[in-house]
């Protein structure tokens, strides 16, 4: 009897270790299969194309199929006790509801199209359809209900996928009043992308053996596609972007010695061995080749100037907030003020700098007019993480400062504040993030138009004066109106400028500026990245 039992054991140990690994494989192909939809959508992956000699629409039906035919052999074979595992009575209201929503898309779409039933009768069909679903999800035990629907919508999408049924040339054209129409190009990818997911969430229950440890697993799959799917947008649209754009910026490219302008080093005229005209020049009506140095610098002194403004009022406020104010009523306003402010559109901190700022600076749009609208938009951020870091300093810290007869303003300066930096740095970060690509704003109160200035940057540390009248320092560069990157992308798709002195090739000059663009910006996050990156490391060895 000891021999039979151990052998027995030994043949479900080996059974239930193949079933896994072909549950572990359908993940796999679930995660290939969302990778190739992600590409399909963002047109990497040509849908009238072939896939390793095979028709694109045709290869991701069959992998869908495969996938919902593997999940459903494995739920129903361990409801007939084939394979080895701990499933719960039910599958869940969530997964029930899960289940519902894309058979409800299909059940209405069905009714109300193919079989011409109209509006009622979609609706009739998505309930049914849909509340069948839902039933056979949540009172079937888990190991079926996890699986069956799900791989059953797979094995339809595919097969629909397979037959031609829906090909790359398919249209569904709505028949509203926009004439507005649903296309392969739309569809394909996103019900590929959103059943791979289904696919990738059952095989990963059924990996597990259901139940709590199966849920676990099912939960990771879903997050890591997703987190896979966020990683993959931010390459792709950066690629995109730096294709797109490269061409345009190497326009007018010359190297070699005395092809580049004069410029200025330690005092000394030296020529530079290179020329940029994209990013050397500003756009001027007379210039051979365009360019958005002007916007580049403009940008350059608004962040800078919104920094210098926001950072030092948003830590003192912090500071007062946390370290001296009592917890109460006017906390509670000051809180809910930053939340709101954070929160409001940016058109409206436009409005209030073009209808509170431009009468006070000479009636004129201006840069410092831009420099403080901007400054206010960063101002709540920072003051809302600096709090929080400030909050998440441990009071142990201030009890052991006390504790040595240090004053409180000495402990906040030693000890909450570098503490707090890298969050308040995070704060700045993401704050300039948002402020160096805001159009609205800078068009209201600081752009003068496409060809400013004659293409001239403007000089803001050589156009300080010091006189003997109030206010003693002036600066007549702060007072001019100047372009900014996002401004310059805009005015560019209104008026069509082009990379030369005609309008020729705008979409180059377009992408260029919007490379730049993203360029200046990933460069402020870097600073504020490696900045944190440097108190991190202070605090560690302190």
């Amino acid at each position: 009897m000891a021999g039979i039992q151990e052998t027995d054991t030994q043949l479900v140990e080996q059974e239930t270790t193949q079933t896994d690994a072909i549950a572990a494989l359908a993940i796999g192909v679930s995660a290939i299969l969302f990778a190739l939809a992600v590409g399909a959508m963002f047109e990497v992956i040509s849908l009238t194309g072939t896939l390793v000699g095979i028709p694109t629409v045709k290869l991701l039906g069959g992998l869908l199929t495969i996938i919902g035919s593997t999940v459903t052999a494995y739920g129903v074979g361990s409801r007939l006790g084939y394979i080895g595992t701990n499933p719960d009575p039910s599958a869940g209201l969530i997964a029930g509801t899960g289940a519902a929503v894309p058979w409800a898309l299909i059940g209405g779409s069905v009714a109300s199209e193919t079989l011409g039933l109209g509006s009622a009768g979609g609706i009739i069909g998505a309930v049914v359809v849909g509340g069948i679903a839902f039933v056979a999800t949540v009172l079937t035990r888990e190991d079926v209900g996890s699986t069956a629907p799900f791989g059953a919508l797979l094995i339809v999408t595919g097969l629909v996928f397979l037959t031609g049924i829906i090909g790359p040339t398919w249209v569904w054209n709505l028949g509203w009043e926009q004439q507005a129409s649903v296309t392969a190009e739309f569809l394909i990818p996103v019900a590929t992308l959103f059943t791979a997911l289904y696919g990738g969430w059952a095989a990963a229950k059924s990996y597990g053996g259901f139940g709590a440890r199966g849920r676990h697993m099912g939960a990771y799959v879903l997050v890591y596609l997703n987190a896979i799917s966020i990683v993959a947008f931010l390459f792709i649209l950066i690629a995109y972007v730096v294709i797109q754009g490269v061409p345009g910026i190497l326009t007018g490219l010359e190297v070699g010695l005395g092809t580049g302008p004069e410029t200025t080093i330690l005092g000394l005229s030296v020529t530079l061995p290179f020329s940029i005209p994209f990013v050397m020049n500003g756009v001027a009506l007379l210039n051979t080749f365009q360019g958005v140095l002007p916007a580049i610098v403009g940008t350059f002194w608004l962040v800078i100037g919104a920094v210098l403004l926001a950072v030092p009022l948003g830590v003192g406020s912090a500071v007062f907030l946390t370290e001296y104010a009592e917890r109460g009523r006017f906390t509670q306003v000051v809180e809910v003020a930053t939340n709101g402010l954070w929160s409001t559109p940016s058109i409206v901190f436009g409005l209030f700098g073009f209808a509170f700022l431009i009468p006070r600076f000479g009636n004129g749009k201006s840069l410092l007019s831009g420099m403080i609208t901007l400054g206010f938009m960063l101002l709540p951020l920072v003051v809302i993480t600096s709090r929080e870091a400030m909050l998440s300093v441990p009071d142990e810290y201030r009890d052991a400062s006390a504790a040595l007869g240090v004053s409180k303003w000495q402990t906040i300066r030693s000890v909450v504040l570098p503490a707090a930096l890298p969050g308040v740095v995070t704060g700045v970060i993401l704050g300039v993030g948002r402020i160096a690509g805001e159009t609205a704003p800078i068009l209201l109160t600081m752009a003068g138009g496409t060809f400013i200035n004659g293409g001239q940057t403007v000089d803001v540390i050589g156009g300080f004066q010091f006189t003997a009248a109030p206010p003693f320092v002036a600066n007549p560069a702060l007072l001019e109106a100047t372009s900014a990157l996002p401004y310059q992308l805009f005015a560019l798709i209104t008026a069509g400028v082009g990379l030369g002195s005609s309008v020729s090739d705008p979409n180059a000059f377009r992408w260029a500026t919007a490379l730049i663009l993203l360029i200046v910006v990933l460069s402020f996050y870097a600073i504020g990245i490696a900045t944190r990156y440097y108190f991190r490391r202070q605090l560690r060895h302190t």
